[in-house]
């Protein structure tokens, strides 16, 4: 999933300084599963800046909506109806929901309220750790199911580095060594001489890995 995490409250303030009515949008996704974005957060934030507001003696007029997602036309098409009526919007969505919110409604200013992490995986309650970076060219076929391109902290395709210590990383001693991780599933796997064959060279270019990437299913269109 996208892990992200609330703006402090004085940056979306700023955004809306001059406004008296906006509208907040949650997003019931990635965002709600990491208490960033959902109709929680939405009830939360929105108080939280009226409280801003009425201590410089202003009124803020908020209309709370939580949408299903924000980076389908469907859903967005839900406040159609009433988007116009407001001078801004705060998006809780990721930063892909911030962005088609606003190409579809050009006319009112979106803001984000989150800041996009990374794609990641709850390991526990409250804590989230990065899997992938969307590079384009997935190698989990041959690094047993673990990316050194998220997980090892130079990104190396042919590792380890041999700056390691007892299976930590040299730049985050807090690290599992990615390139560890990936020898020892191997030997569980009884798969070792793949370590021995050597991924080639990662193909940067735009269109393998820069963007703006796009993906066209000609069976669905």
């Amino acid at each position: 999933m996208i892990v992200a995490e609330r703006k402090p409250i004085d940056e979306i303030r700023a955004f809306i300084e001059n406004c008296k009515k906006i509208l907040l949008v949650g997003c019931n996704e990635c965002v709600t599963v990491c208490y960033a974005g959902g109709k929680k957060e939405v009830e939360i934030l929105a108080s939280a800046l009226k409280m801003a507001f009425m201590k410089e003696g202003k009124e803020l007029e908020i209309t709370e909506v939580t949408l299903e997602r924000q980076c389908d036309h469907e859903y967005l098409e839900e406040i159609r109806s009433i988007i116009g009526e407001h001078e801004a919007v705060i998006s809780l969505a990721c930063g892909v929901g911030v962005q088609f919110m606003a190409e579809k409604y050009p006319q009112v200013p979106i803001f984000p309220g989150v800041n996009t992490l990374f794609m990641g995986v709850t390991e526990e309650k409250g804590v989230w750790t990065e899997r992938c970076q969307g590079c384009g060219q997935c190698i989990l076929g041959q690094t047993a199911g673990i990316c050194p391109i998220s997980r090892c902290a130079k990104r190396l395709l042919n590792g380890p580095c041999g700056g390691s210590t007892k299976g930590k990383c040299e730049i985050n001693p807090e690290l599992d060594c990615a390139w560890q991780l990936i020898i020892d599933r191997l030997k569980e796997l009884d798969k070792l001489d793949d370590y021995d064959k050597l991924v080639p060279i990662k193909d940067w270019s735009t269109e393998r890995a820069g963007g703006p990437r796009k993906v066209v299913r000609e069976d669905l269109k």
